[in-house]
């Protein structure tokens, strides 16, 4: 599977942008979908999960905030992120694995990644 990020880019302070992850495969063969983030000098971190029911969770810094969303229809999976701070920045990365879907294995996957910059 190939999951391919874009969206990012630079926003201000109190901002939004909206990132999108392709899927090459059909998305409902996914447990669980993430977005995971890395900021300069950190690790990297869960920022939200989506599972096949559409159940979510987030990282406490970006509840309220930021929105992970699933269109099965296009193989995507989105974040919408909402009052941006400064802390935000960060490379964003798409997730998922590793995984089973009937007899299908699917392993840990990443995206190359898309940059968000949080500055005025």
């Amino acid at each position: 599977v190939l999951l391919v990020e874009s969206g990012g880019g630079l926003v201000q302070p109190g901002g939004s942008l909206r990132l999108s992850c392709a899927v090459s495969e059909p998305i409902f063969s996914f447990d669980i979908m993430e977005w995971y983030r890395q900021a300069p000098g950190k690790g990297r971190e869960l920022v939200a999960r989506i599972t096949r029911g559409g159940s979510t969770n987030y990282a406490d810094a970006v509840k309220g905030r930021f929105t992970i969303s699933r269109d099965n229809a296009k193989n995507e999976v989105n974040l919408q992120m909402n009052s941006l701070k400064t802390e935000d920045t960060a490379v964003y990365y798409c997730h998922t694995g590793p995984s089973y879907y009937g007899v299908t294995y699917y392993a840990d996957t990443w995206g190359q990644g898309t940059q968000v910059t949080v500055s005025s």
